[in-house]
């Protein structure tokens, strides 16, 4: 079975201020692209936004998934931080609640339901899918 393949993005106007978020899915030759924003909003949050709505439009359980994210917040919260914050009643190791727990506990009932590999892309160095994602997510600012 062939691997979906996703790439997402963030942005904002102002950090906080209206935001936007993209994500490109592909299966095979099968390509869809998602966006939408909120009017007050973080960069961080955007991000998040781009990987639930791209893992929520997969159809079925269990799917195989490459995500790459220029996000080393989502990077490293997936792959570093998530389950230890679970284990400490959603607070860091300072024992501050987490930021933005709402969303990280999407992403994490998502990463549940579908085999998800994370990657870290770097932004804005001349990847084709990541500049297309950023891009969805600067014009969904203006539809917020």
């Amino acid at each position: 079975m062939s691997k979906i393949i996703i790439y997402t993005d963030g942005a904002c106007s102002g950090n906080p201020g209206p935001g936007g978020w993209g994500a490109l899915l592909r299966y095979g030759e099968h390509e869809k692209e998602l966006s939408g924003g909120e009017e007050d909003t973080t960069n961080n949050r955007m991000e998040m936004m781009a990987v639930i709505k791209a893992l929520e439009a997969l159809k079925g359980d269990g799917k195989s998934v490459e995500l790459y994210t220029d996000s080393k917040y989502v990077m490293d919260g997936v792959n570093q931080w998530l389950e230890g914050w679970k284990a400490k009643g959603w607070k860091t190791a300072s024992k501050k609640p987490v930021k933005n727990q709402d969303l990280w506990e999407r992403i994490d009932s998502l990463i549940q339901v579908h085999n998800v590999t994370f990657f870290w892309v770097k932004g804005h160095d001349g990847n084709p899918d990541n500049e297309r994602v950023d891009k969805l997510a600067v014009q969904a600012i203006s539809k917020a």
